[in-house]
């Protein structure tokens, strides 16, 4: 039985999408099952405590936007800092990961090409025939997945993936959960190697 990882994320995450490509490798290398969680980023903010972007401190916002500049360096990606799409309601988009989930398919390819389109391609991934044609460019089925993901039964598994999320102390996008113990951001990566190649048991909070 493979060890298991909880992959908590929105397409809208600039940070998911620069962690997105070396986290598949680690799971790769470590045989990791990864449990694709789609989440409401602003929802998770509001009940954790943080702010959307444009209610941050602008002192916040500049260095955000710094350590964009940073980790694309870091990471050898090439994006647009305030791509002209974004940012977008990602409902839709979400939805069809959890649709191509529920169906069998691995949602790894279309998460690359997604992920690509908003911060390199400036798409709209608000709209259902760009998100369609993204899905099938991947291999999937993408006319069935949007027409699946904006019903009630993707829409109520979008809300059991933010309480999942509660339950399991996340409060941002991306965040790995290992054995209960959570990575939280795309530069944790490195950490979570760390705690696969030594085998060591998870570690816990003390409060």
């Amino acid at each position: 039985m493979p060890r298991q990882v909880d992959y908590y994320f929105s397409l809208q995450s600039p940070w998911a999408y620069i962690g997105h490509k070396l986290f598949q490798e680690v799971a790769s290398t470590y045989g990791l099952k990864v449990n694709y969680k789609p989440v409401v980023l602003v929802d998770l903010f509001s009940e954790t405590g943080g702010l959307p972007l444009l209610k941050r401190h602008p002192v916040r916002q500049r260095y955000r936007m710094v350590e964009l500049q940073r980790w694309r360096d870091k990471r050898g990606l090439n994006f647009h800092l305030q791509p002209a799409n974004w940012p977008f309601n990602a409902r839709l988009v979400d939805g069809v990961v959890i649709a191509a989930v529920e169906a069998g398919h691995d949602p790894n390819r279309f998460l690359r090409r997604a992920f690509a389109a908003v911060w390199e391609d400036q798409l709209d991934l608000a709209d259902p025939a760009t998100i369609a044609k993204l899905a099938d460019d991947a291999g999937l089925p993408g006319k069935q997945l949007v027409e699946r993901a904006g019903s009630d039964e993707i829409g109520a598994a979008y809300e059991r993936n933010r309480h999942d999320a509660l339950a399991a102390d996340v409060f941002g996008s991306p965040v790995y959960v290992l054995d209960g113990e959570v990575f939280w951001g795309q530069d944790r990566i490195e950490l979570l190697a760390d705690a696969l190649k030594s085998g060591r048991a998870p570690y816990r909070s003390q409060v």
